[in-house]
């Protein structure tokens, strides 16, 4: 017979058998398993997501910790050095040599002969430079692009393929005359609405106001800025005027610096070496009057600095351009309201004591 203790021994002994042997039945890790991914998941629960809320912040301080680059102010102002008192000299401790536009023309010239560059024929090109600011300090003047017409011709090297809308002979008859690429009325409408003819040939479109509302059908074929409209000159009654403005005229655009917002720079070819002196002259003083019409209302200069450059000479010629424009800018609107008021208090100040000496002597 077999004891108590004996019995147990052999339960205690035989059961792991068994289960080693069925190894299938066995879950214990499996569970574990499971408890273990559970217990994650109900800890990830119980975290709170908090979202932190982020104060303002100036906009004088909302680049703080980005890279800041050190950008040199390209405000070119040599007034406070010395005027040369010799031939030679260094420009970095003296002003700059102003010339007349006769005497830089000349100077590139010189440099362009047939014994130096050999380039005679090269174009001269005016690089302005402006202050963007506007009316407020911390406001700029946006980008403009401009024709403005020139009392001498040249040979540009652009496409300036012109496409006229009009309806009647007359019009009609006074963009063909006037050199015109294409003229046409409500037909011609018709051919660029089926595809016929593509605008992209022509980069300037001119129209007369007759034909206004049936060109609206078209505005959305051509592309921004290109619907004519009368601020940019493309819409008008003198239709010869208008081709020869955009036809020889010179095409410039001004343009921002990204780094300094008030600095902006204008590039315009005014004419070819050969040209006379004067004529070159007068092109020139036609692009600054045009550029001085965008003047923002506020005090100070707009146009600070103008260089003629003869590429491929490196030299920068300085000329004084407010010969031809005014230098100082009309006051603005706030200012000119306070000096008005101020004038008004002086004078109500002048009239009161003349009332007082008015009634002591009554």
């Amino acid at each position: 017979m077999l004891s108590l203790t004996n019995i147990g021994f052999v339960r205690w002994s035989v059961t792991p058998l068994i289960v080693a042997g069925s190894r299938l039945l066995h879950t214990t890790s499996l569970d574990l398993a499971a408890r273990k991914g559970t217990r994650e998941k109900a800890r990830k629960a119980k975290v709170k997501k908090v979202v932190e809320k982020v104060e303002f912040i100036r906009h004088d301080l909302r680049k703080k910790g980005k890279l800041n680059l050190v950008v040199a102010n390209k405000h070119i102002d040599d007034s406070w050095k010395q005027d040369p008192k010799d031939d030679c000299w260094v420009s970095r401790y003296y002003k700059w040599r102003v010339y007349s536009v006769e005497e830089a023309i000349h100077c590139h010239r010189e440099t362009h002969h047939p014994t130096v560059y050999n380039l005679p024929n090269s174009p001269l090109f005016a690089h302005v430079e402006l202050n963007m600011q506007a009316e407020k300090v911390t406001r700029f003047v946006d980008n403009f692009q401009r024709m403005v017409a020139i009392p001498h011709r040249f040979d540009h090297g652009e496409n300036r393929n012109i496409i006229v809308f009009a309806k009647g002979q007359e019009p009609l008859k006074e963009a063909t005359d006037a050199g015109a690429t294409l003229v046409g009325g409500v037909e011609l409408i018709k051919e660029i609405q089926n595809g016929d003819l593509q605008l992209a040939e022509y980069p300037f479109v001119l129209a007369h106001p007759n034909i206004l509302p049936e060109l609206v059908v078209i505005r959305g074929l051509l592309k921004k800025n290109r619907f004519p409209n009368p601020r940019s000159g493309t819409l008008g009654v003198n239709l010869a005027e208008m081709i020869e403005k955009y036809a020889h005229g010179i095409n410039y655009s001004a343009t921002k610096d990204e780094q300094q917002k008030d600095f902006g720079s204008i590039v315009a070819c005014i004419g070819m070496l050969p040209m006379d002196a004067k004529h070159l002259e007068s092109n020139l003083v036609s692009l600054l009057q045009d550029v001085n019409s965008m003047r923002p209302k506020r005090e100070g200069k707009f146009v600070t600095r103008v260089l003629l450059k003869c590429p491929p000479s490196g030299e920068n010629l300085k000329i004084d351009p407010f010969v031809y424009i005014p230098a100082e800018g009309v006051f603005s609107k706030k200012s000119a309201k306070s000096e008005s008021n101020a004038e008004e208090d002086d004078t109500e100040e002048h009239e009161e004591p003349k009332a007082a000496v008015a009634g002591g002597a009554s």
